[in-house]
Parts: C-alpha cells; sequence; structure tokens
C-alpha cells in the first residue's frame, strides 16, 4: 500500500478494499506456504507436529489455544504470527481502536468521518503496533481487558455517564484489527473469562451496560499449562467451547532438536566465545540432563522441565571454563566435565521435585541427574562396563577398562580441583595407568584437549557405572578405588557409600 495516502477520499481513489485480520493472515500464509517460506523461522522440532497444525488452524480461520507445558515456545509462536500480517494498514487518525476508515468502529471514528467526510485523515498502523498481550493473573478485572467507563474523561468532556465517548476502552478493543494474547489462561478467574464469551463468539463487546455493539476483527490465541486445569484454576468449558482450535506442545523429542535450540537461544558473551571451547560431548551431556530429568522419578511431569534449564546450564558450564582460563590467566580453555558442577543451580531451581524428590533434597536430585546423564552418554562414547561385569574369567572380550581399575585398586586416587591449570590437569589425569592408551585405542584421531576431555570423561563414566569411586566435595573431585571407599565408609569414614544403580 502507497503509505503516503493522508485522507479518506485518496484512499477510496487507490482502490484500497479492507478484510478482516483473520483473512489476511491467511491470504499472507497461503502466499508464504506457495513461496515455501518457513512460518515461523526459529521454532526448532515442531516442523512436522505443532507448526502444520497452526498453519492449518490459521488457513481456518479459527482462535488458537496452545497447551502445553513451561518452555515450549507457545508465546514465541503466537508473537511471530505478526509476519503474516500485511506491513501497514490504514486506520482513522487518532482512533484508539484503530477504526477501519471503511467501517468505524467507535463513536469517535463516526463523529469524525461524518463531520470531514473525504478529508478524514488516516494514519498508517505498522504490524508490530498491532499486536497485545496480557498475562493472566489473579488481579486482571473486567475493565482491564475490555473496558469501563472514565469519570476523568466525563468531567473533562463535560459529558454524562451515559454517553458512549466517556468509555476507556481496555486492551482487547484497543486490538481491534490485530492479534491478541492471553497467556496462561486458566489462572484469570472464571467471571473474567466469562467476558470473552460475547468477545470469542459475536465478535462484540458489552460494557456496563452501555448498548455498543463493536464487532471487534481480532484473532485471539490463548496459552496455557495442562496442570493448570487442576492446580491453580482452570479453564471455564464454554470458554475452551469457544476456542476453536487446541493445539499441544511438547518438548525437543531428540537431542539434536535439543541441541539446536540450546545454541540458538544460549546468550555466549563475545569474550567468552573467542576464549572458551565447548565439545560437541559436553553439550550433548548438558542437553541429556533435561531429558534424565523429564523421565526422573523425582521430578514432577505434571510441570515440566523447560528448555531453560538446558539454555541456562549452557551459559553457566561456558561461564565455569572462562571464570578458570581468568584466574590461571589462560588466553583459551575447554570446558571440562568437572565444570558441569556449575550447571547445578541451573538445575535445581527450573525442577518441581515431586514428595520423593524433596525428601532427597534438590541439591542431591541434581547431583543423581547429571551423573545419569553422564551414565546414558558413556555408553555411546564407550563399550557399556555393565557388558564386562557379566562376562566370565577367561572370556575372549577383555575389558578395556581393566588397567584403569587396577591402578585405582593399588590405592592410588586422583584429585581435579575445580581451578587446576590446563597444564596440571594434563598432569593429573596423565598419571592414571592405561587411561591415555585407552582414549588412543578408541579414538586415534582425537588431538590433545580431545583426548584429555575423554580421559576425564572415562573416570565420570567409571565412577557411575560404581567402578571406582568419585566423591565431590566442594570444589574438588576426587577419583579413587571403590572398595577402599566402601571399607572406610564402614570404619566411620565421610567417604560417600556408592549409588545404587
Amino acid at each position: 500500500m502507497n503509505t503516503n495516502i493522508k485522507t479518506l477520499g485518496e484512499l477510496k481513489k487507490s482502490g484500497y478494499k479492507p478484510v478482516s485480520v483473520k483473512e489476511e493472515i491467511r491470504r499472507n500464509l497461503i502466499k508464504k506456504l506457495q513461496d515455501k517460506e518457513g512460518t515461523f523461522p526459529g521454532i526448532i522440532g515442531y516442523e512436522d507436529t505443532v507448526i502444520p497444525d497452526t498453519e492449518r488452524a490459521l488457513l481456518s480461520r479459527h482462535n488458537i489455544l496452545f497447551l502445553g507445558l513451561r518452555g515450549q515456545a507457545k508465546t514465541r509462536m503466537a508473537r511471530q504470527m505478526t509476519d503474516l500480517l500485511d506491513e501497514y494498514i490504514p486506520v482513522v487518525e487518532g482512533s484508539e481502536v484503530n477504526d477501519d476508515p471503511f467501517h468505524p468502529l467507535s463513536r469517535y471514528a463516526k463523529d469524525l468521518i461524518d463531520e470531514k467526510g473525504d478529508q478524514t485523515p488516516i494514519t498508517w498502523l505498522h504490524r508490530s503496533a498491532r499486536y497485545g498481550e496480557k498475562l493472566a493473573t489473579p488481579d486482571v478485572s473486567v475493565a482491564d481487558l475490555v473496558g469501563d467507563i472514565d469519570p476523568i474523561k466525563a468531567a473533562n468532556m463535560k459529558l454524562s455517564y451515559a454517553d458512549e465517548r466517556v468509555i476507556h476502552f481496555g486492551i482487547i478493543p484497543r486490538s481491534n484489527r490485530g492479534i491478541f494474547v492471553i497467556n496462561e489462561l486458566p489462572d484469570l478467574q472464571a467471571r473474567i473469562q466469562v467476558s470473552l464469551f460475547n468477545i470469542l463468539q459475536e465478535g462484540d463487546i458489552q460494557i456496563r451496560g452501555f448498548k455498543v455493539r463493536m464487532p471487534l476483527d481480532i484473532l485471539f490465541i490463548f496459552t496455557a499449562n495442562p496442570e493448570d486445569y487442576t492446580n491453580r484454576g482452570s479453564i471455564v468449558t464454554p470458554l475452551k467451547d469457544r476456542i476453536e482450535s487446541q493445539i499441544i506442545t511438547h518438548y525437543p523429542k531428540t537431542i539434536e532438536n535439543s541441541l539446536l535450540i540450546t545454541e540458538q537461544e544460549a546468550d555466549i558473551h563475545e569474550d567468552q566465545q573467542a576464549k572458551v571451547q565447548i565439545s560437541d560431548m559436553v553439550k550433548r551431556l548438558i542437553e541429556q540432563v533435561s531429558f534424565e530429568a523429564r523421565a526422573s522419578e523425582y521430578v514432577d511431569k505434571k510441570s515440566g522441565v523447560s528448555a531453560r534449564l538446558t539454555i541456562a546450564a549452557y551459559e553457566n558450564a561456558v561461564s565455569a571454563g572462562e571464570r578458570r582460563a581468568i584466574i590461571n590467566k589462560e588466553k583459551e580453555t575447554q570446558v571440562r566435565i568437572a565444570d558441569l558442577q556449575a550447571i547445578i543451580p541451573a538445575i535445581t531451581g527450573k525442577i518441581e521435585l515431586v514428595y520423593e524428590g524433596e525428601q532427597e533434597g534438590p541439591l542431591q536430585v541434581a547431583h543423581n541427574l547429571l551423573d545419569k546423564a553422564i551414565r546414558t552418554l558413556f555408553a555411546i562414547y564407550f563399550p557399556n562396563p555393565d557388558s564386562f561385569k557379566k562376562k566370565k574369567a577367561g572370556s575372549p572380550a577383555e575389558n578395556p577398562y581393566r588397567s584403569v581399575i587396577q591402578w585405582f585398586d593399588k590405592g592410588n586416587s586422583v584429585q581435579l580441583l575445580q581451578d587446576i591449570s590446563d597444564k596440571q590437569y594434563d598432569t593429573t589425569l596423565s598419571k592414571v595407568e592405561g587411561l591415555k592408551d585407552l582414549i588412543k585405542a578408541r579414538f586415534p584421531k582425537a588431538n590433545n584437549k580431545e583426548a584429555l576431555l575423554l580421559m576425564e570423561f572415562v573416570l565420570h563414566g567409571l565412577s557411575s557405572y560404581s567402578l571406582i569411586s568419585k566423591k565431590v566435595v566442594e570444589n574438588e573431585t576426587r577419583f579413587s578405588d571403590l572398595l577402599g571407599t566402601m571399607m572406610n565408609f564402614s570404619l566411620g569414614g565421610e567417604s560417600e557409600e556408592p549409588e545404587e544403580e
């Protein structure tokens, strides 16, 4: 459209024909689909599920309810729908409700057009201004959403309360000809939800008994958590009945998709990017923690485990490497397995525990999830230690971990301090007999940094399979022989009992 048009008369001559917002979105969506453009860029893992469901709902000109657990991109998808709007639309200048010059709704716009006719001033509204959003909280009122009588306006304009011009419109009428989103719909009190019935079904509003018919033109998007139906509140049945499409969202189904989401969303400082390397293996360990949490008996599955957990954990892991490099005055470093102790604060604040989990404590549950992630991933990178436990003596399949375990059985131990330099890290790991040979045999093309990380991973992996002992105390991780640790424990020592699998 020609945004230089400034009056109603010029708009009529241009041949402009207004369409409803749902028709506008439908038209632009069809064009994107024909041109094979992505409709929701940056939304990963929904290509075959949520996005096609959403596209079908928009083609049907439906209002939509996104139903899913926390951190499933529900609001992000709603916000991206503004890209399906026309870049600019004409509105009556000064209108509070974005009046269409050809079909004015408000008393203000009608009076202005009656007075000025084709000279009625027109302004152009960008699609970014055609989006309204409200987080549902218990204190939200009908006046906030729909509107109320404004006594100050009545006094200033010397009008009676019976005059339509004293109405102060709420956020929904102000979103006319656009998209309006209500997040966490069940948190909205039932009596407030009732006020939406007419708006959704008939498209009009009612304010304080005024006989005002304003057929609003709005695409409504709602978001909700399934648990909210029985926890903090519920969506009243007649309202659900008026929302034409309910779309179920979900968490990433694969580690690969989860990795892409975390790397896309993590806010890593440019200095960190230059100084700290993070291997694909460590990235996968971080992602595996969230998968373990979603399957854990200690974590409330109805609450969910947000993608924000892995994003915050990724950022913390990189910062742990950066902090160590700063302390040791190193120009660059890599994230180690021991650095993943730094992601514990990102886990404890983002998981809801069931009763058994509360008894264990959030800190212990977080450590258990990290150990399970190590155990799961270790069996992918290395031979599963359990398979050698079941082999009989003299079996042709030689246990590749034998020499490492025997070194610890001789009473040797390894102490990895959190902030040791890369040189000390190399020296400490290299003293474990058989460890370097194991990595060379399994990963012959690994460079020195990769080999060291894999060597550390073997120690953490063997401890997760209860073949050696691991004890984490503040900024130190200590590996030693399992039997010696058990003996010390039985004699009243402070060593931890090996975790049962």
